[in-house]
């Protein structure tokens, strides 16, 4: 009884800091200060329309399915739209249906191997969140490495397209230079924006979505500049060039950040790792002994102990080296 019982306190303790850490990102990312002043920018600069009411019907809307049942039971459901909204942000071809039979298959396999195994509960749940996580952990890193690239490609796409327009092309034109002669991913997404107005979208929608497609600081920063001039005039060249300064620069400032808080990534990763590393060697080396930790009261007590203070300390780090530039 006890065993269970610490069990499922480890994992409701892990679950609740994952669960308030999380909320506090979305929070900040989508309803912050910061979030915030940008979206009501971008809403008065584009006509005063809201993401959820200006839709764009003549677009090609995304479909959730190949089933047609299936699709419309999920455009009903707001985590369908999350999940759709990260895989267009990552890159990938897949649907929502793909994603969730992923996450499916992954959960009933980790499911299947720890009964064949028979492992103790607390690494079965491990087992059945890691099988059930994995999908949305690999969309979340090529999130990461896409908005990483697109992020280093914008110095020079500011100062791309302040030269066109110096050189007397229209933003339109502009745009469409871009597409084609920058490489990707940034470039396909000024050819989405490109197309849109082609199709007959409003440059501020157009930009509105494009902002909303790539949710990066210095990118809104740039679309707040070209709505701003569009409404109000002014020498949009220089703008642009000033703000591809500051983009480069910030970079050059985190990069430095990045290599001054290296000892502490490492030092995150050693203390994260190390635990785990150890118990598997010991358990391959002498099972007897450490399967004292899961099959003895007091052990499962350690296990869960060390297991939060683990967590408090990674969480902890993470915290600490994180800096917002």
């Amino acid at each position: 009884m006890d065993y269970f019982f610490y069990a499922f306190a480890v994992l409701l303790f892990a679950a609740v800091i994952l669960m308030v850490e999380g909320g506090w990102l979305l929070w900040s990312e989508t309803r912050g200060g910061g979030a915030m002043r940008i979206a009501r920018r971008l809403r008065v600069m584009s006509g005063g329309t809201d993401s959820e009411g200006g839709t764009i019907s003549i677009l090609k809307r995304r479909r959730y399915s190949a089933s047609d049942t299936l699709d419309g039971a999920l455009q009903r459901l707001g985590l369908a739209h999350a999940i759709d909204r990260l895989l267009m942000q990552a890159g990938v071809n897949w649907m929502v249906a793909q994603f969730l039979a992923a996450s499916l298959t992954l959960l009933c396999a980790a499911a299947l191997a720890a009964h064949a195994w028979d492992t103790p509960t607390l690494l079965t749940w491990a087992l059945l969140l890691g099988g059930a996580g994995l999908p949305y952990g690999v969309l979340r890193r090529a999130r990461a490495k896409r908005l990483g690239k697109i992020e280093q490609q914008l110095p020079e796409a500011a100062d791309f397209l302040a030269r066109a327009m110096r050189a007397g092309h229209s933003f339109t034109n502009v745009l469409q230079m871009v597409g084609s002669e920058l490489p990707e991913p940034l470039s396909g997404e000024f050819r989405i924006v490109h197309q849109e107005i082609n199709y007959g979208v409003p440059m501020n929608e157009a930009l509105h979505s494009l902002a909303e497609r790539v949710p990066l600081t210095d990118l809104r920063y740039m679309v707040i500049a070209v709505l701003i001039q569009r409404e109000s005039g002014g020498n949009l060249a220089e703008i642009l060039g000033n703000i591809g300064h500051i983009i480069r620069e910030r970079l050059k400032l985190l990069g430095q950040i990045r290599v001054l808080s290296a000892e502490g990534r490492i030092s995150a990763w050693i203390l994260g790792v190390l635990p785990f590393a150890v118990t598997a060697m010991m358990y391959l080396t002498n099972p007897e002994y450490i399967s004292m930790l899961w099959t003895d009261p007091e052990g499962v007590t350690l296990l869960c102990y060390a297991g939060a203070m683990i967590s408090i300390g990674v969480l902890w780090l993470r915290k600490l080296i994180h800096i917002r530039v």
